[in-house]
């Protein structure tokens, strides 16, 4: 591949350029891209915040963004294989969970189905950015779970004094993984620009026993079918100027990855990006800062069976704008206003035939306007925000669907008493609407990777829900602590249920039949639980300590529980740095999970997971060179994640050894 060409080269240069460049110095003030006013990770009012970045967020990223961000608080994955696995949110997932890549929406067809991956590269995000609660429904009315917004800078908005950059290669002994990733950024005059790149290439990974639990049979010691393969290049350009920047990027990225059923298929996934951004920093009116995104993109994959054979390729054209409108000091209030629009062209064919034996081709048009506002009244930070949309869904005419169109209203109130130097109690209430997806409409079809025959309800309501929110936090000194606890009522629950019945690809019952059969219902639901961080010194040198525990309990109101509700946990994490060594052991003990829906009969054992993390970074002539080492599943646990579709079938893998090379400059 001509990307994997590109990566390799550039790695191979950039090991020779401490002689040219200097070294790169990072800001340790982080904020929130995703946050419309702009503010530090510490003083989020409607949603808890966390920002992974720098080496951090290095020694986390995984092959995939459910992989890389599963340990974080609230926060599970999602597990489908080592190719595709998601967020989810305090048991919230799919179309609830909102995927941005630098505030635009990634535009992949990952909310539809665990099997899908998200198509946004950890190896090259230089900040990655979790939004919990109503804050996230400014980005679409439907993240009642909250957002993930990836921040790859490939569209610069500063001019660099000197061209700086990163470049890392790794292996991985468990799946024989070899991967490399870049990232360069420089400026001529006014110019400014940046160019990163990734390649992985891995094999089915080990495991500790056999893939099916309590079972002898089969493979034993690898999961079949769990290899990946991905290449990635991403190229951006902007103007900057004293009146502001405008510029624009492309990003070309190819995967292919396994899926560990029995019939051991295998999904082949492209994705063009084109993105254009600007911002204005002239007044007007009441109005300071003037910022505009355009992103188009275009998305496809094929699932194919194991001899190669195409099932079904999905299709996703999508068009997005966003205008905001900023201001400082107004009568007091400080805030953010905008539209925004999005169009896309979603279909689901059989390779074949062309046939809508899935999900037909369908049109969607959103039209929104949103506004956040923010005013300090002594010791209390208030805050408001609300969002109208309308969504239409209309398949095309040969289908013979109806037209859909859902009218949405989000508001949210919110607000910070500050109590001393680093405390604050927080709180906040939401009403959020969001339209059933195209899928969960119109699907009448078998799915091959999931094995199941979905089918839609073209009559779905409007989901509403009603989330509250209270938190307490520290985020001074060298001790810091937060709680949160939350509550989310929602009418009209769209959910996936198993009818119990077996069918061939046509739809009809079979005692053998390939498929489980699907139907898209809706149903009360209640989703509570909590999350508890407490940490020590750790941003200086010397020890640090963090433990954490997260819990949430989702039912459908007299129909039993969710399916796929994540494990409460507890976790512990143990650190030390001193000059150029940063040093971790991290325990997280997952419990036994038998809340189980009336569609599941798998309960997930308890299982600790132990990996242990060492780097040493030393300057040699202007370059920092990191040495890193982790040792991932010490304990060599069966492993098996209670939000896994696949669960009762693919561990995750065992005891395994990553050891890689990153140069700073």
């Amino acid at each position: 591949m001509i990307y994997k060409h590109s990566v390799l080269s550039l790695a191979i240069f950039s090991a020779f350029t401490p002689l040219c460049f200097s070294a790169h110095a990072q800001d340790t003030r982080v904020v929130v891209s995703a946050n419309p006013l702009g503010k530090e990770e510490s003083m989020q009012i409607l949603s808890p915040a966390k920002v992974l970045s720098g080496s951090e967020l290095r020694s986390k990223v995984g092959s995939s963004l459910g992989e890389t961000l599963g340990s974080e608080l609230g926060v599970s994955a999602s597990g489908f294989g080592a190719g595709a696995s998601r967020p989810i949110i305090r048991g919230l997932e799919g179309a609830r969970v909102k995927i941005l890549q630098n505030g635009m929406n990634v535009a992949d067809v990952s909310s539809l189905s665990n099997d899908h991956a998200v198509a946004s590269d950890s190896a090259s995000a230089q900040q990655i950015e979790i939004l919990r609660g109503p804050a996230a429904l400014l980005y679409g009315s439907g993240a009642i779970g909250g957002l993930v917004n990836v921040v790859d800078g490939r569209i610069p908005s500063v001019l660099s004094k000197q061209v700086n950059g990163e470049t890392e290669v790794k292996y991985g002994s468990v799946n024989a993984e070899k991967s490399s990733s870049f990232f360069l950024d420089g400026s001529s005059s006014d110019i400014a620009w940046h160019l990163d790149g990734n390649t992985r290439k891995t094999d089915d990974y080990k495991i500790p026993g056999y893939a099916a639990a309590g079972s002898k049979l089969g493979m034993m010691g690898q999961l079949a079918s769990s290899f990946t393969r991905e290449d990635s290049l991403g190229v951006g350009s902007s103007l900057i100027q004293s009146w502001g920047h405008v510029g624009v990027s492309v990003q070309h990225m190819r995967d292919r990855y396994g899926i560990p059923t029995e019939e051991k298929s295998f999904i082949d996934m492209q994705q063009t990006r084109y993105d254009l951004d600007g911002a204005i920093y002239q007044s007007l009116l009441m109005f300071d800062a003037i910022k505009f995104k355009l992103g188009s993109t275009q998305y496809r994959h094929t699932e194919k069976q194991q001899d190669g054979t195409p099932s079904t390729i999905f299709n996703n054209r999508a068009f997005e704008t966003r205008l905001t409108f900023s201001h400082g000091n107004f009568y007091g209030w400080e805030g953010s206003m905008g539209v925004q629009t999005e169009t896309s062209q979603f279909s689901a064919l059989a390779a074949s035939t062309g046939r809508a034996d899935t999900v037909p081709t369908t049109s969607s048009v959103s039209n929104a306007i949103f506004a956040l506002e923010q005013k300090t009244f002594g010791s209390v930070i208030a805050s408001t925000g609300a969002r109208f949309e309308t969504v239409s869904r209309e398949p095309q005419a040969q289908f013979a669907l109806p037209r859909r169109q859902f009218d949405l209203f989000s508001a949210s109130l919110g607000g910070m008493w500050q109590l001393g130097e680093g405390y604050a109690l927080l709180s906040s209430f939401s009403l959020a609407k969001r339209a059933p997806a195209t899928e969960e409409l119109y699907a009448n079809g078998p799915h091959e990777s999931s094995a199941t025959f979905d089918v839609g309800s073209r009559n779905l309501k409007t989901e509403n829900s009603k989330n509250w929110e209270f938190s307490a936090q520290k985020t001074s000194g060298k001790l810091q602590w937060k709680l949160n606890v939350f509550l989310n009522q929602v009418d009209n629950y769209v959910y996936g249920e198993l009818d119990g019945h077996k069918v061939n690809a046509e739809g009809e019952n079979e005692v053998d039949g390939e498929f489980a059969k699907r139907l898209w219902k809706q149903a009360a639901a209640t989703i509570h639980g909590g999350e508890a961080e407490l940490s020590y010194n750790q941003h200086a040198e010397g020890f640090s300590a963090r433990a954490f525990a997260d819990v949430s309990h989702a039912k459908l109101n007299q129909q039993g529980n969710l399916p796929l509700q994540p494990a409460s946990r507890v976790g512990v994490e143990l650190g030390y740095r001193q000059a150029g060594w940063r040093n971790t052991i991290s325990v997280i003990h997952a419990l036994r999970q038998d809340r189980l829906a009336a569609s599941e009969t798998f309960v997930t054992p308890a299982f600790t997971k132990v990996d242990l993390n060492v780097s040493y970074t030393y300057p040699y002539l202007n370059t920092q060179v990191t040495w890193f080492a982790q040792i991932k599943n010490l304990l060599n646990q069966d492993i098996r994640l209670a939000t896994s579709l696949l669960k009762e079938t693919v561990p995750q893998a065992k005891r395994g050894l990553v050891a890689g090379l990153r140069l700073s400059f």
